[in-house]
């Protein structure tokens, strides 16, 4: 195959001349533009487009790290991203880490050594010492869904105080003052948040008394089948049940239904993330959805952000964006309470 030199000898100009003019960065007289177009075509030339990169110092290329990609809320997340930079004509590096430090640790390590112009990066879990200086060692690093607390990089989440705010109105409206609240660890923003939100508006929105029981863990399938054990187990039972993701809902409608537990008759259901198909399972779940795809582009579009500042230097900035409530047939007043609202349908 023909190379830079070929090209530059046949049109009679250096090597220098034929690369700045075929990157758009010179000018030259028809003439002279002509003899390069001309040789190109004789010789078939077809510039390397990692050379290209490499005497940029740009790979062309950005990272996204994520905990795992069998979940519903990051298989979206993922192609959402991978849709955006396609759009932009950008190349997706995709990570899994399965949730692990050394894999996290390698993979920000793969950043600061340039092997990436940029990277979004999703953790799972409750940040550390050890995580917060590695990701405050990078440049050009947006974080995604997931806080790491002290990290002064831009972040992208969704409102999940508002969406817990949503949830705890909701239930209150119904009639709920007994509610079991599963998920979220203190250490991690979102459950934190979510929680915060829902007990002010739970309060707010009932007449007396409020109990809120928890079950604390991971946004997993399992520990939904612990919430379920452990409401099994509860005497008086809690009318209301606030699962905070998809994956710990699905763990926790598994063991009721195994237990023969009506929803909503014998306690209702109300889902976050709104991810997977809620509408079609029996009866539809209510759930706060989050908006993935925005998320995902908004990411990406914050990203590129950064990478237009050669310093690296980026605002520790918070950009959040709103969830909604979408009402199926999973939450009904509570057994022997006749309350009942009217209301629109998302």
């Amino acid at each position: 195959m023909a190379n830079l030199s070929d090209v530059a000898k046949k049109a009679g100009v250096s090597v220098a001349t034929v690369s700045r003019f075929l990157n758009g960065s010179l000018s030259l007289p028809e003439a002279r533009a002509q003899q390069i177009r001309d040789a190109v075509a004789e010789l078939r030339y077809v510039p390397n487009p990692h050379a290209r990169r490499l005497s940029r110092g740009r790979s062309d290329a950005v990272g996204l790290v994520v905990p795992d990609i069998a979940g519903p809320f990051f298989s979206h997340l993922v192609a959402a991203i991978e849709e955006e930079a396609d759009r932009l004509d950008l190349g997706l590096v995709l990570h899994a880490t399965l949730n692990r430090p050394a894999r996290e640790m390698r993979y920000l390590d793969g950043l600061r050594m340039r092997h990436l112009d940029g990277m979004i990066f999703v953790t799972n879990r409750a940040a550390d010492d050890t995580l917060l200086d590695a990701v405050s060692s990078c440049r050009n690093l947006v974080l995604l869904d997931e806080d790491v607390p002290g990290a002064r990089v831009p972040k992208v989440f969704c409102d999940n105080e508002a969406g817990g705010r949503m949830a705890g109105a909701h239930l209150a409206a119904m009639g709920h003052r007994s509610v079991l609240f599963v998920g979220g660890i203190e250490e991690m923003i979102s459950g934190r948040r979510r929680l915060r939100g829902f007990e002010q508006a739970m309060a707010e929105g009932s007449d007396g008394p409020v109990r809120i029981d928890r079950v604390r863990g991971t946004y997993t399938p399992e520990t939904g089948r612990e919430a379920g054990r452990r409401f099994l187990r509860m005497d008086p039972r809690p009318t209301a049940i606030f699962a905070s993701s998809d994956e710990i809902l699905i763990g926790l409608i598994e063991v009721l239904r195994d237990a023969l537990v009506s929803i909503p008759g014998d306690v209702s259901i109300l889902g976050f993330d709104d991810v997977g198909p809620l509408h079609l399972f029996s009866p539809p779940v209510t759930a706060i959805r989050q908006p993935v795809r925005d998320l995902g582009r908004s990411a990406l579009g914050m990203l590129l952000e950064t990478l237009k500042d050669d310093t690296g230097e980026t605002a520790s900035t918070e950009k959040l964006l709103p969830v909604t409530l979408v009402e199926r047939a999973s939450v009904a007043p509570p057994a022997g309470n006749a309350k009942r609202r009217s209301t629109g349908r998302t």
